[in-house]
């Protein structure tokens, strides 16, 4: 563990002042660090920091992904009720396809298109650092995730703005507003932002749906590591189910089973962030900027496609079942 201190310690030093710098400017902290990441790039390519920042990006992720399951109860998730509940996994399963058929038409590899695809359907960057952690390590890996939470997040932050003007246009109530929020905005930050903006009762659905959303990062992980599980050779195949996925799983039910005081829930909460930050803040250092050039436009016209795509799905489906 002595060998991976420098490492780690560089991270937590990135995320302490991305959380700065997001709690000061308004931005999101998961962007502050990577980009930070970023600049002390060479700290991630040899030195005695290498060790501790592979474990950052990969160890505390998992960890971080694993207390999102503290966030969510089986109680909120049935009251959407069976129609919202249905549309929502219906466009969380459409937008991860269609992510992976058109990423074609890209010069990158299914494996991205799965990435940004469930980084855009469930929750931005955390299921990008989520289903990042289940796909095998390409040359790309790092760089691929890189991209994906940076154009995740700029996509959301321009949802944020854009959404509840166009729930107006629509003529949505408030109720509605917030299934059309809830069920569109990839992170959870700007989907709070974005519901309250338009009123309380659109704020509280908007939440509630978001966080379906994050629940279906649980079966879609283990139908990844099942996939890709059965198409890896045996020296390199991964755990059939993730440790993390398996404890996400358990903190919903430890979380629905028992009344946990808030402070509890609150506190893992924000480690959760903390240790997310940490991880993204390890994969920048991981990361060339030189290296995010390479993808070119493609791959950014593929995020916009996903993200209007998924839009296109909830309006439709909300009209068709009368939401």
């Amino acid at each position: 563990m002595n060998a991976k201190l420098p490492g780690i310690t560089c991270a937590v030093i990135v995320a302490i002042a991305a959380l700065f710098l997001s709690e000061h400017y308004g931005a999101s902290a998961m962007l502050f660090a990577l980009l930070l990441g970023m600049a002390m790039n060479f700290l991630g390519q040899e030195g005695k920091c290498v060790a501790g920042i592979h474990f950052a990006a990969s160890t505390i992720l998992r960890i971080g992904v694993a207390l999102l399951g503290l966030r969510i109860t089986f109680h909120e998730i049935a009251a959407l009720g069976l129609n919202t509940g249905a549309m929502i996994i219906a466009a969380v399963v459409l937008t991860l396809l269609f992510g992976a058929i058109f990423v074609r038409f890209t010069s990158a590899d299914t494996r991205f298109g799965i990435l940004t695809g469930g980084a855009v359907a469930i929750c931005g960057a955390s299921a990008a650092l989520a289903i990042a952690a289940v796909l095998p390590r390409g040359a790309n890996h790092d760089r691929d995730t890189s991209f994906t939470v940076i154009g995740v997040t700029a996509l959301s932050t321009i949802a944020m703005i854009i959404y509840p003007i166009a729930s107006r246009a629509l003529g949505f109530d408030e109720h509605q507003a917030g299934i059309f929020i809830g069920g569109t905005i990839h992170d959870v930050a700007q989907v709070v932002g974005a519901g309250y903006s338009v009123g309380k009762e659109a704020g509280d659905t908007a939440t509630i749906v978001k966080l379906l959303r994050v629940a279906m990062l649980l079966p879609v992980i283990l139908v990844l590591s099942l996939v890709m599980h059965r198409n890896s050779d045996k020296a390199s195949r991964p755990p059939l189910l993730p440790w993390f996925a398996v404890a996400f799983g358990l903190l919903v039910a430890v979380n629905s089973l028992i009344d946990l005081p808030k402070p509890v829930t609150q506190a893992a909460g924000e480690l959760s962030r903390f240790a997310l930050v940490v991880a993204i803040a390890a994969i920048g250092m991981k990361t060339s900027l030189k290296e995010l050039t390479v993808l070119g436009l493609k791959p950014v016209l593929l995020m916009v496609a996903e993200t209007l795509f998924l839009a296109g799905i909830i309006i439709g489906m909300m009209k068709l079942l009368n939401l």
